[in-house]
């Protein structure tokens, strides 16, 4: 996929997600009407066990950051959906992070980049876009 193929989805992992609870750049990305961002359950999990840190850096309320999390407009796959491709995916990511095998596997069963700014994506067989990045394609 190129940056002149219009993006219509997007696999979020879990930091892009606390990047757009905490109100940071990423939240513009979010609330790009012609994008539908996906993720998995697992990531909302995680997410959920970061917000009380991420409430702590930036002298937020725990309540406000899940409130927030809940107002995404981001549509989340249960694990059933994708279980079936654990295995490629957990192989294109020997060696790296485990915790990215779900969003993973859930990108490449929808055919769609993921979004994220963690290195651990990097040459796993699916088009991967950093928050900056998404930035200047989507001119926002």
């Amino acid at each position: 996929m190129q940056a002149s193929t219009p993006l219509k989805r997007l696999a979020a992992d879990a930091n892009v997600i606390l990047s757009a609870v905490a109100g940071k750049a990423a939240l513009r990305v979010f609330l790009k009407e012609d994008i539908e961002i996906v993720t998995t359950q697992f990531n909302i999990d995680e997410v959920r066990q970061y917000l009380s840190v991420i409430a702590a850096q930036y002298s937020l309320r725990d309540e406000l950051l899940e409130s927030q999390l809940k107002l995404l407009p981001l549509k989340i796959y249960p694990r059933h959906f994708y279980e079936g491709l654990f295995k490629e995916a957990s192989k294109r990511l020997a060696g790296r992070d485990e915790d990215d095998i779900e969003l993973l596997a859930l990108a490449i069963k929808l055919h769609i980049p993921v979004w994220s700014n963690d290195g651990d994506f990097k040459n796993s067989g699916v088009v991967v876009y950093a928050t900056a990045r998404l930035l200047k394609i989507l001119k926002i």
